[in-house]
């Protein structure tokens, strides 16, 4: 038994479909964080689920590793061929197979993009609101539980995958929940495979959840002196009850990034960005509450986006942060962080990584979903700089152990993967054993994405 048997027998299967190129290769063995290059033996690319059932049948025949790959946009190495085999390219599967506007929701393959369905979408009224910011696959989106800008209105994708198909390590082809809004049938194993990032099967069919669109929709920016008054503001707003779509904060190295970058002039201090949807009533309602709010915490200003132009462009800007700081540094790497508090310790944990990152020496932008109390430093290091590279993984540790510490998790959104393997005992105690127990029972061969999420050594 061994992976270029595997490649072997799924060559005269699928023919073309199995890749060994060095150039494809190569291209799936990249990532957008600070990890080496690792390269698997070959990327396999089907079509359709009962492809990807043959090539999981003979993987595990020959105990042969399997990747899932959609867009290749993760940041703690969640597709990286650790322990070699098959990458698995889902990207030819990228048809959006119905859409149900009655019952508000759509059945998609697991390659097709966040952006992609919304294309599809807009005739119908509806959208699909969960937003990381990058185009990524909505397949990788659900497999990493991924959530984004909206999360604090919409939820992320736990709340938005109704139900799922997937094929498991020995072939087998499950479908879990159902298009009813609930059910209180058995077991979850909905929720189970979401967020499992490709250990416990691997998702060929996703039945999500849509929004309406709203009526009306408006944005705004505000300066505040402090990253501190600027929390301060948000523990308010979102303790009020108050259904802001987006509240994101940007800090003041991040406004100078996208300044740089993007030929803004915004002023270089920590800022809110911020999205009401609704009524046209209700949106100005909001919008006037949380201005006044804003103005008692400090806000310099309130500067409406007040075009559908300028609204794309303040969020273009927030969903390209990370490359608007990766530019600053052309070719430098970033070890990111992704932690998340509850709302009412995120002033305390910000105020602790704003210090942490002062005192290290780095260039570690602060930017974060902090309507839901996720947040991001991008900790910038040059290539083949181990003292560097220490230190920003030693700001990164410090600031997970200090969510654990105050009740919240070392991943808001980002998923395990490699990266952050290392606190999941801190953070779940016995249960961490407990996945390493389902991963067993649903893949004894470990051949899933094996080495993430779960230790089996």
């Amino acid at each position: 038994m061994t992976i270029e048997t595997a490649i072997e027998r799924l060559r005269k299967t699928l023919g073309p479909a199995i890749d060994t190129s060095d150039a494809n290769r190569r291209l799936h063995g990249q990532n957008e964080s600070y990890f080496p290059e690792i390269l698997p033996n070959g990327v396999a690319s089907p079509a359709s689920t009962a492809e990807v059932a043959e090539i999981v049948r003979i993987c595990a025949d020959e105990a042969c590793p399997i990747v899932p790959w959609g867009t290749g946009t993760s940041l703690e190495g969640n597709a990286l061929a650790v322990r070699g085999g098959l990458t698995l390219d889902l990207s030819r599967m990228n048809k959006v197979l119905e859409v149900v506007p009655d019952d508000m929701i759509a059945v998609v393959q697991p390659g097709v993009t966040r952006e992609a369905l919304n294309t599809e979408l807009r005739a119908t009224g509806l959208f699909f609101p969960v937003d990381p910011g990058a185009n990524a696959s909505l397949g990788g989106m659900a497999a990493t539980r991924a959530s984004g800008t909206t999360a604090v209105r919409y939820g992320t994708m736990r709340e938005n995958v109704l139900a799922l198909e997937a094929v498991l390590a020995d072939g087998r082809i499950v479908r879990t929940g159902s298009r009813a809004p609930k059910s209180a049938a058995g077991y979850d194993l909905t929720k189970l495979l979401v967020g499992s990032e490709g250990t416990l099967g691997i998702l060929t069919e996703l039945t999500l959840r849509l929004r309406g669109q709203p009526e009306a929709i408006s944005a705004a920016r505000a300066p505040f002196p402090t990253v501190g008054a600027a929390v301060d503001a948000v523990i308010q707003i979102i303790q009020m009850g108050i259904a802001v779509a987006r509240i994101e904060l940007v800090d003041r190295v991040a406004i100078d990034a996208f300044n740089r970058h993007f030929k803004t002039d915004m002023p270089l201090r920590p800022h809110l960005f911020l999205e009401f949807q609704g009524s046209p009533a209700g949106v100005a309602e909001q919008a006037e509450t949380v201005r006044e709010i804003s103005a008692e915490h400090g806000a310099a200003a309130f500067d409406w986006a007040t075009d559908a132009e300028e609204r794309r462009a303040l969020w273009k800007m927030r969903h390209n942060g990370f490359y608007a700081m990766k530019a600053l540094f052309p070719g430098w790497g970033a070890v990111t962080t992704d932690v998340c508090v509850p709302i009412s310790r995120l002033a305390e944990a910000l105020a602790t990584a704003e210090q942490d990152i002062l005192a290290s020496g780095l260039v570690g932008p602060i930017v974060g979903h902090v309507g839901d109390g996720n947040y991001h430093a991008a900790l910038m290091v040059e290539p083949g700089n181990e003292t560097q590279l220490a230190t920003a993984k030693a700001v990164a540790a410090r600031m997970a152990e200090k969510a654990i510490a105050l009740g919240g998790t070392v991943t808001g959104e980002h998923g395990i993967g490699m990266g952050k393997m290392a606190y999941m005992a801190a953070e779940h105690g016995p249960g961490w054993q407990v996945m390493a127990e389902l991963k067993r029972a649903l893949d004894p061969g470990n051949i899933l994405n094996p080495g993430k999420v779960v230790d089996l050594n």
